[in-house]
């Protein structure tokens, strides 16, 4: 009995000692070592180890006793190792310009396109992914369908009052998309066609959402600080069918602390409701879109433009010159394509020598270009981002002509990490990451964790700056060393390495 008690423990101790020498001798692909890790999930930072192996992270440690070997080694001592971040509202075209270096130089790994109700205009999304897939992006690529670009090709464009047949066409679009791999829809309620869309017709869209376990994200109808609780009534009753995200989330002219509450407010109670209700947000105080925002429905199409000239003028030229005065006068409004780019609405006025609403209905139109307006109050936009349902995206590009699209994610740590500590670093890398992965639902990436993607970035905190500005929007963002994009390192220093993004499929 003594003896067999006696070789039992001896064939313990060799196999626990076989187990540590295996460990000890396999090797993985990369370490990052010394790394203050601040793993997503909004947890105190810690110090540790991370191995990657292909394109996962395969091992987390806070020691390298018996630690595996790996290929390679990077010491990232007095850097922060986060995940990489995830910019929930895009804009562009992975096909045109696959590399995305705007979002690679901010730390960005994972974009969603498809945004404010316009997505490629195919009824095969899944082929369109797979072409992405094949041009190897710069990042990864997870879609939303729009629900605009569904409108026109379900046959029922502009039409107000769609018949049953045209509906039935919309709901089976988005479930095709869904089942394509999209991970819900987004409307673009101020934009065509998507203003001429009853609630009713929202609805039976979020339905199939919900049947689908996707995500409804909208650009409101109507963001202005008198018209904010008509535009979140409307979209958050949606929740009732599946989850719903308010893009951007702003109250265009609106001041203070205590208006950003009440507009909060509004959000709480439809989760009383039991409704899954969330937001992102940019750290900018202007918006930038087509200067279509500052026409009237009747003047846009389907409606004849021309027609509205000769036969609305007088009225046409009240309402413009009362909307632009409601959002702090036409010097708010910074052009920002055509002939007038780079100047505001006023200097193009005063060069031309006749009054602003003029210029707008006779020189550019509601389709003539596009504009940032500043018409957001930075004391409203920290209180949203302040808040834990929200997370961060940009509304960037690659191409467009704001500083979002460049600096949003070093701006959130260089502004309100750094300079003015409105949140501390955890909080903010969790906005920009694990929360972003929860709110539209994107699995295995988002957190420093085993079995989790290996998207990763590494930065010292203080080195951090947001260099684009509205003056010269496509300045790259500076200080993110090292940018690993599913195991592969696509930017190290200032230099872009592989492409190693995919199409993310919900």
């Amino acid at each position: 009995m003594h003896l067999s008690k006696y070789l039992l423990g001896l064939l313990s101790v060799i196999f626990i000692s076989c187990q540590q020498s295996d460990s000890a001798q396999e090797t993985f692909d990369l370490l990052i070592k010394n790394a203050k890790i601040v793993d997503g999930s909004g947890d105190e930072a810690y110090e540790g180890y991370v191995f990657i192996n292909g394109d996962e992270i395969a091992k987390i440690t806070k020691d390298l006793n018996n630690a595996p070997q790996a290929t390679r080694t990077i010491d990232a001592e007095g850097k922060v190792l986060a995940p990489g971040f995830i910019d929930t509202h895009t804009h562009g075209d992975p096909l045109a310009t696959p590399e995305f270096p705007n979002f690679l130089a901010m730390g960005v790994t994972t974009i969603f396109m498809g945004q404010d109700g316009s997505s490629p205009k195919t009824t095969d999304l899944n082929s369109w992914m797979e072409e992405v897939n094949a041009v190897n992006p710069g990042v990864n690529v997870a879609m939303f369908v729009g629900h605009g670009t569904l409108r026109m090709l379900s046959g029922i464009e502009y039409d107000k009052n769609p018949t049953e047949e045209g509906l039935k066409n919309l709901e089976k679009l988005v479930a095709e998309a869904m089942e394509a791999g999209a991970f819900g829809v987004t409307t673009g309620l101020e934009y065509n066609p998507g203003y001429v869309a009853k609630k009713e017709e929202l609805a039976r869209v979020a339905k199939v959402v919900g049947d689908h376990d996707g995500v409804m994200m909208s650009h409101m109808r109507n963001e202005d600080d008198d018209a904010i609780e008509d535009s979140l009534d409307e979209f958050l009753s949606l929740g009732e069918h599946c989850p719903v995200h308010v893009s951007h989330i702003k109250v265009v002219y609106a001041k203070g602390e205590e208006r950003a509450q009440e507009v909060l407010g509004i959000l709480e109670e439809s989760r009383k409701k039991g409704y899954t209700v969330t937001a992102d947000l940019y750290p900018y105080e202007a918006s930038y879109t087509s200067i279509s925002i500052l026409f009237p429905e009747w003047a846009k199409a389907p409606a004849d433009y021309n027609e509205v000239v000769a036969n609305r003028g007088n009225e046409l030229l009240t309402y413009l010159r009362n909307r632009v005065n409601l959002r702090n006068g036409p010097e708010a409004t910074l052009l920002g394509t055509g002939e007038y780019r780079g100047k505001t609405l006023k200097q193009v006025a005063e060069e031309k020598g006749k009054p602003f609403e003029k210029v707008l209905m006779e020189d550019i139109g509601p389709t003539g270009t596009s504009a940032a307006y500043f018409v957001m109050d930075e004391t409203v936009m920290k209180e949203f981002l302040k808040d834990p349902y929200v997370n961060v995206c940009s509304d960037g590009s690659l191409t467009g002509n704001h500083p979002r699209g460049h600096g949003t994610f070093a701006k959130i740590i260089e502004s309100y990490v750094s300079n003015e500590p409105i949140l501390k670093l955890e909080e903010a890398i969790h906005k920009m990451t694990g929360l972003a992965a929860q709110n539209v639902k994107l699995e295995k990436r988002g957190l420093i964790k085993e079995g989790y993607k290996a998207d990763l970035v590494m930065f010292d905190p203080a080195q951090i700056k947001a260099m684009a500005t509205y003056e010269n929007p496509a300045q790259l963002a500076k200080g993110f060393d090292l940018v690993i994009v599913n195991g592969e390192i696509a930017k190290e220093g200032k230099e872009f390495k592989n492409r190693s993004g995919i199409i993310i499929r919900k």
